[in-house]
């Protein structure tokens, strides 16, 4: 199967035409496409199915109890498919079944461990003062997004973990946030607020074939060894802000192939 990615366009400030990659059979957006939610239009009528996860910015100034459902009503107009904490087997050309997990997997503040989970929150309340949003009508805080973050997790750990059983033949996962540190944006390193971009699920990536995410305004694109089988590609085709360069490099048509 052939996928074309895409993720943090911005679209809300951002001058970018989306234009389908030729010979991809699905699309994937792995979120950050337009905080506002208008941009979505610019791919009404994909050629392709188009596979959607959303990013955090999808919620700014949102309250999370309720901004899914309308979320999922505004994509579903598109027909587009939204996926949280779900999964979809589709077919390829040749009639190989592929399994796409997907879920937004907010940061749980971990990625350094427990000692420094306390600073890497205070860090990531910073950016979530940016974001406005609410969830229930509170705050929605570096707490808040923990606990959103180790639903999904556990939903990932265990959605992973069921045999294929003829059922699907690969396994691509969705996420919004990054599953390692090697993710990481080099122009930041190992700080506290990296642990607002990336979480620490390399354990789980043994069970994907494919992980695909976005968040971080860089590429990346490595192997990541597993044993008896091939290594897992993890793979993040953000476009990020022109205004700062990070769209430099960026390749929309470029094809994926699982």
């Amino acid at each position: 199967m052939k996928l074309q990615l895409l993720s943090d366009l911005h679209l809300e400030t951002e001058r970018f035409e989306p234009e389908p990659a030729a010979g991809a059979e699905l699309l994937v957006l792995a979120g950050d496409i337009d905080s506002s939610w208008a941009g979505f239009d610019r791919f009404a009528g994909w050629p392709v199915p188009v596979i959607f996860v959303a990013g955090n910015h999808e919620f700014d100034g949102r309250d999370l109890a309720t901004a899914w459902a309308e979320l999922r009503a505004r994509t579903a107009a598109l027909g587009w498919t939204l996926l949280e904490r779900e999964r979809l087997v589709v077919a390829d050309s040749t009639g190989r079944r592929v399994r796409l997990v997907g879920t937004v997997r907010w940061c749980d503040f971990d990625l350094f461990g427990a000692p420094r989970r306390a600073a890497a929150m205070r860090a990531g309340d910073y950016f979530l003062r940016l974001m406005a949003s609410t969830c229930g009508g509170r705050p929605f805080d570096a707490a808040a997004m923990r606990e959103q973050a180790l639903a999904c997790r556990a939903w990932l750990e265990a959605e992973l973990q069921e045999a294929a059983v003829d059922r699907w033949d690969a396994t691509v996962v969705i996420t919004h946030f990054a599953p390692s540190l090697r993710s990481s944006d080099p122009r930041y390193g190992a700080g506290h607020s990296t642990a607002s971009f990336c979480n620490a699920d390399d354990d789980l990536l043994p069970g994907a074939d494919l992980w695909l995410h976005g968040h971080l305004h860089c590429r990346h694109d490595y192997l990541v060894e597993r044993s008896g089988r091939a290594p897992t590609r993890v793979l993040c085709q953000a476009r990020g802000l022109g205004r700062k360069g990070e769209d430099l490099g960026f390749e929309p048509g470029r094809l994926i192939e699982i």
